[in-house]
């Protein structure tokens, strides 16, 4: 069953239709159940429990019956799967949230580690440079998954980041509350990426890549912005 963010559905939905390709070519069949709404992480990030477990209930109500969950974001998947337990400890619910939570994964972490595929018969003849997302990263604990993926990419030169795991500065609400701090996190993260001299930069996360994107365009920068599924 495809898990599709809110970033994806309103502004990226190339990435759930890529999403849907690379899981189809390598024999999967993908269920896109219509009721899914956001999984509530915006409010719960920003202290509104009460707010947010609505959404977690109805999150798990639609996928209970899910044999896999893939979700095209790091940051969406670890709120299902690390916080959910928690967020929905008291509900009655708490059971079944457990148990779509251990069913969930981030795109690429199910590729390697549920999958067993790092070669998907991608080509993507151009030079792309990594971004390691927070949630991913720290939450999920994906570090090589990704970059094996990209490594099998017939045609990719891959290059490396220099503080490739430094945080892009979005961090959801953080970039609207501290905007300031945020725009200088990506001023920080786009110079690691201009020295690159990259044409495409990466990552699991379509809202790091959009707030990338933002912060590159401002600097009349040459390098693109494309989610990994791409």
């Amino acid at each position: 069953s495809l898990f599709v963010p809110c970033f994806v559905d309103q502004l990226l939905p190339e990435v759930a239709v890529d999403t849907v390709k690379v899981l189809r070519r390598i024999g999967y069949a993908v269920e896109f159940p219509e009721d899914q709404t956001c999984c509530g992480q915006p409010a719960f990030n920003t202290g509104y429990w009460n707010e947010a477990r609505p959404c977690a209930e109805h999150f798990v109500r639609v996928f209970r019956d899910a044999e896999v969950v893939v979700c095209p974001s790091g940051s969406c998947a670890t709120m299902v799967r690390n916080f959910y337990p928690e967020l929905l400890a008291k509900s009655s619910l708490r059971e079944e949230a457990a148990a779509v939570a251990s069913r969930t994964f981030e795109f690429s972490e199910f590729l390697v580690k549920v999958a067993g595929v790092t070669d998907v018969g991608a080509s993507f003849p151009h030079s792309v440079t990594y971004h390691a997302s927070c949630h991913g990263l720290r939450e999920l604990h994906l570090r090589e998954e990704p970059l094996q993926l990209l490594r099998a990419v017939d045609g990719l030169k891959l290059v490396e980041m220099t503080r490739f795991d430094e945080c892009c500065g979005f961090g959801g609400t953080f970039a609207a509350k501290f905007a300031d701090i945020s725009a200088a996190m990506g001023t920080s993260k786009a110079e690691s990426i201009a020295a690159t001299g990259a044409e495409f930069v990466t990552a699991i996360d379509p809202s790091c890549l959009l707030h990338v994107q933002g912060i590159l365009g401002k600097r009349n920068a040459p390098t693109r912005t494309i989610h990994l599924a791409g």
